[in-house]
This record gives C-alpha cells, structure tokens and sequence, in this order.
C-alpha cells in the first residue's frame, strides 16, 4: 500500500515537469482578460434585467 503511494507521487512529480507553466505576464493578461468579460457580461445582463423589470412594471400596473 505504501509503495503504491510513493509511486503515485513519483510519477506526479514527473508529470508536473512536462507541464506548459504560463509567465507571470501571460498569468496577468489572462486574468484581467476573464475579470473584463466577467464585468462586460454582468453589465450587460443587468441592463437586460432592469429593461424587461420596467417594462414589465408597466404592464402590470
């Protein structure tokens, strides 16, 4: 059992060396990137939401 482990973390290990780590430049352009498109898509479904509130509103009152 315990050698089976050791295996597993061996061969994690290896793994994680043939990964494509991004540069820290890279890492900051795609999070502001994912932060812009958040903000672009909640501004946008929140202007739909308050039109069709209001319009709404008018129809039932």
């Amino acid at each position: 059992m315990l050698a089976k482990i050791k295996q597993y973390f061996k061969e994690v290990k290896t793994e994680f060396k043939h990964v494509n780590w991004l540069s820290k430049e890279e890492a900051i352009k795609y999070t502001l990137l994912v932060i812009g498109f958040s903000v672009s898509t909640s501004i946008f479904l929140g202007l739909f939401d308050f039109i069709f509130s209001q319009a709404l509103s008018q129809f039932i009152l």
